[in-house]
């Protein structure tokens, strides 16, 4: 017999809210302003993916994931890519130690066996210790030396890039972008926001983060999230909104035909179902609604289509193509 679908109760949306309000409360200590980048980390933490943030220097990414992982109890490490960072610098290495019985060998663990990762300045590091990440960040397991090692239960990835600097820096793969869940542009603080930033940061007052939640809430809440429900009618729309994305795909867009080489993958598709499953307990509904959908797909979409020549030689962005899509997609298509 087939197992019956599990249904979010009332009282585990309102916990599922409460964990995330209390959790962005937290980060909000630290973080002033980037509401928006805030939840969408929150989302990624919630939907089990990983998160690649992007903007210039000093806008407080870092700051942001370090006080995320200050929230909750969760081992955390920080890997800070350089050109010349190694793989095993990441994964660990295996060494010769002295026992008892003789010599041995000893496989000592990298910074990448912790629950949260912060690879600072990712696109700083080779391709080929690049590579060294993409294992964890899909199988959730290290492989070294033909042993492979699982890793602890739940796992991120918080990866941090500047846009502006070329120099030193090596783009990521299409195969490594595809594995981020979300692609989020951290954007300059208002005239408000510097203000707060000022005042907490040169009067000699630290604030005190507390933690608010641990591994088992956080693995409860990402069982919780893929419980939620989606009609035919709103997964069908998520499935033509990546399909949209295809150059000369039965949905592409004018837009889509004209500027883009390669269309998203089907792991967008996850994050859209996903993603909006979280945005569905947050507004407090156990049910998926095209507006859920809609909230996400910038962020799921942006960083998983590749642009042609044309529109580099014009400026346009990954950003316009995703939005035209958005804006101009059917809700319901027979």
């Amino acid at each position: 017999m087939s197992a019956q679908p599990t249904f979010a109760s009332d009282s585990d949306i309102q916990a599922f809210r409460q964990a995330f309000e209390k959790t962005r409360a937290e980060i909000g200590k630290a973080v002033v302003g980037h509401k928006e980048i805030v939840d969408g980390v929150l989302v990624c933490l919630f939907a089990g993916g990983h998160c690649l943030l992007e903007g210039v220097p000093g806008l407080g990414k870092t700051l942001l994931i370090r006080s995320l992982s200050q929230a909750l109890h969760l081992k955390f490490s920080r890997i800070q890519f350089t050109p010349d960072l190694m793989p095993a610098d990441v994964t660990g290495t295996t060494i010769v130690v002295e026992t008892e019985h003789g010599r041995d060998f000893q496989f000592r663990k990298g910074p990448i066996f912790a629950q949260i990762v912060l690879a600072d300045e990712i696109n700083r590091a080779t391709p080929k210790t690049q590579s060294s990440m993409l294992e964890a960040m899909q199988e959730r397991s290290v492989t070294v030396g033909g042993n492979t090692y699982e890793l602890e239960k739940p796992f991120f990835v918080m990866a941090t890039q500047n846009p502006i600097e070329q120099e030193g820096t090596y783009p990521l793969p299409e195969a490594q972008l595809d594995r981020f869940f979300f692609k989020l542009v951290v954007g300059y603080s208002t005239r408000e926001e510097l203000s707060t930033i000022l005042d907490r940061t040169t009067t000699g007052e630290s604030p005190k983060i507390e933690r608010v939640l641990d591994a088992e809430g956080i693995v409860r809440a990402q069982r919780l999230v893929r419980s939620v429900q989606i009609a035919p009618n709103v997964q069908d729309y998520a499935v033509r909104m990546v399909l949209a994305t295809h150059p000369g795909g039965q949905f592409a867009t004018p837009m889509t035909n004209q500027f883009l080489r390669f269309g998203a993958s089907p792991r967008a598709a996850q994050t859209l179902v996903l993603g909006a499953k979280v945005k569905a307990l947050l507004a407090g509904r156990s049910a998926v609604s095209f507006d859920d959908i809609k909230s996400v797909a910038l962020p799921a979409l942006r960083h998983r289509v590749l642009l042609n020549f044309e529109a580099e030689a014009e400026g346009r962005t990954a950003d316009e193509v995703v939005q035209n899509v958005i804006d101009t997609l059917v809700l319901d298509a027979k």
